[in-house]
């Protein structure tokens, strides 16, 4: 099936170089994640028209609306693509109705029309009773759905949203989030939803793409990338330890001689990755079942959730989760000498 959006990025900007090919389908939503200045921003202005491509080719719906190669750009106005972001960016001296009513009135609408298309929009997106109301006198939350709404006013054949939720305090985030997901389950076009926060990719997107210094470092289904990271910022991202080394039967040995016991069969370049709930903290050398036990120094100490994490320094750096009642028991403090440990079963290991 051609994808709605048939795109390879490169933009060239000072010392930094974008290269991100992208294809989503009709229905489907993408989620672009990547650490600061891994290139998310300028990947969606391109797509938007705000910049212009060095290389490569934006397609939509068959269409091509950027191409250097082919003398081809198609200013922003006139690509079916519906943005919101971060900040919204709502016209201050307009109402929300007409706000929404901007873009079909640039889309050729007359002034009945677009009013219309934009009040049956504010009253799908629950925001019908304030209609009348401006900007300033909008939460956060209403802002948002106003600027979505917005956005899907032009029926476009891709939605951009870039850190559509960033800017809300947790509760607010909280409700946001599934009518957001209502919204896009409707939306009939591609949507590529850009943002930092591993939570709002795995509840909103069919598919994660992630980039680091401009490029694709590993992409798929929230599945897949979650249980096989092959970055640091992937397996800090999905919460998981992980290192890279050279595997031999059950043994994987890391670059510094560290040997980790796993489970799996290796043979070559691999990954090992565990949770950080899969680390258990003594004050003592255990004995029993761990098959990977090390000195450790504790590095630091957050909350984390229900739990505590602890990051740990030592012949290899982890982190673990534990209980605070474990912690008090074990009067953790940054500084502190423990050995941890983890079970060859908890660990998973794959090729790299």
């Amino acid at each position: 099936m051609t994808p709605v959006l048939d795109a390879r990025l490169v933009v060239e900007r000072g010392g930094f170089r974008l290269d991100v090919g992208l294809r989503i389908g009709a229905g489907e939503v993408v989620a672009l994640l990547g650490p600061n200045g891994a290139g998310k921003t300028t990947a969606v202005r391109a797509l938007a028209g705000l910049v212009a491509l060095t290389d490569g080719h934006i397609v939509v719906g068959g269409r091509r609306f950027d191409d250097p190669r082919a003398a081809t750009f198609v200013p922003p106005d006139q690509r079916p693509i519906g943005v919101v972001f971060q900040d919204y960016l709502l016209f201050p001296h307009l109402t929300a109705l007409d706000n929404v009513a901007f873009g079909p009135r640039c889309h050729g609408a007359s002034r009945p029309a677009a009013h219309e298309t934009a009040a049956r929009w504010l009253a799908r997106a629950g925001m019908a009773d304030l209609a009348r109301r401006k900007p300033r006198q909008l939460s956060g939350g209403q802002a948002q759905r106003v600027a979505l709404a917005r956005a899907l006013a032009v029926d476009p054949a891709l939605l951009l949203l870039d850190e559509p939720l960033a800017a809300l305090d947790a509760r607010t985030r909280l409700d946001t989030r599934a009518q957001l997901h209502r919204h896009l389950t409707d939306h009939a076009g591609a949507t590529l939803i850009v943002t930092h926060d591993p939570l709002d990719a795995l509840v909103l997107a069919d598919r994660l793409v992630i980039i680091e210094d401009g490029h694709v470092v590993q992409e798929g289904d929230a599945a897949t990338i979650t249980a096989r990271p092959r970055t640091d910022y992937v397996a800090r991202l999905v919460g998981l330890n992980l290192y890279r080394g050279r595997g031999i039967g059950h043994t994987v040995t890391l670059a510094d001689g560290f040997v980790i016991t796993v489970a799996d069969t290796m043979d070559g370049d691999a990954f090992v990755a565990f949770s950080p709930a899969a680390v258990a903290l003594h004050l003592d050398l255990p004995s029993g079942s761990p098959r990977n036990t090390w000195p450790a120094t504790v590095a630091g100490i957050q909350r984390h959730g229900d739990n505590l994490r602890v990051q740990l320094s030592g012949p290899i750096g982890a982190a673990a989760d534990v209980t605070p009642a474990a912690a008090a028991q074990l009067r953790l403090q940054p500084g502190q000498l423990v050995w941890a440990a983890v079970k060859a079963t908890e660990t998973r290991a794959y090729p790299a």
